[in-house]
């Protein structure tokens, strides 16, 4: 089977231009303050949203696509809905954080980023500023986030494992990020949430704008320590 080829479009970056490997994208983009970008299926969408890099909720869909702005699979009535996203430059590098929360007509977006950090706590790190918002809610939460590492982490188990084992994975090795799970883990256990996967650089606008804010978080200056890191 034919590998589905994606292209990546910056509008603002170190250099402007169209990729296809998100790897070589993400370089011109992460650490940019101002950075524009989006991912699409083909490359006469790319081309056309980079003459005009517009972030909406239908940017970059061709007529009959099946790409969705929204979940395939419908929030629960009544939620509040999160989407989060996080990233380090160079990994461990710079790094943000970005939140969109939405509550019927409400919405909220919060940022922050770390002189030296890691992808992965910064996806942490996005999840637990999103549910600090929550403590005080009884209302049922749904949130999206596009790392799977964090959300396998809550939704099989294996976070709660490590905790138990003294955040000592199956395997026997030291649990990385024990700081930041045991928050988040505190959060969870405190609220009515269920995190989801979305496939993230799909042309989702949230998972779009949640790592538009943390790229533009990482690109501060006089960024704060991130005390938790282990280098």
């Amino acid at each position: 089977m034919a590998v589905k080829k994606k292209f990546y479009a910056i509008a603002a970056g170190r250099k402007p231009g169209i990729y296809t490997k998100w790897p070589d994208a993400q370089a011109q983009v992460m650490g940019f303050a101002g950075a524009k970008y989006k991912g699409f299926a083909t490359k006469a969408e790319a081309e056309a949203w980079i003459k005009n890099p517009i972030y909406s909720a239908q940017a970059g869909k061709a007529k009959g696509s099946k790409g969705k702005s929204a979940p395939a699979k419908a929030a629960r009535d009544g939620d509040i809905i999160i989407y989060t996203d996080g990233g380090a430059r160079f990994n461990p590098g710079p790094g943000g954080y970005g939140v969109v929360m939405m509550e019927g007509a409400k919405r909220q977006e919060f940022s922050g980023g770390y002189r030296l950090t890691t992808n992965n706590r910064m996806e942490l790190m996005g999840c637990i500023i999103a549910l600090r918002q929550l403590k005080k809610t009884t209302k049922p939460a749904t949130l999206y986030s596009d790392s799977q590492y964090v959300v396998n982490g809550i939704t099989k188990g294996w976070a709660k494992g490590w905790r138990k084992r003294g955040w000592i994975k199956s395997d026997k090795q030291p649990a990385v990020n024990p700081d930041l799970w045991a928050e988040l883990l505190e959060l969870v256990e405190g609220l009515d949430v269920e995190f989801r996967w979305v496939k993230g650089h799909a042309g989702n606008e949230f998972n779009e704008r949640c790592d538009e804010l943390a790229v533009s978080s990482a690109g501060k200056n006089n960024l704060p320590e991130d005390k938790g890191y282990k280098g």
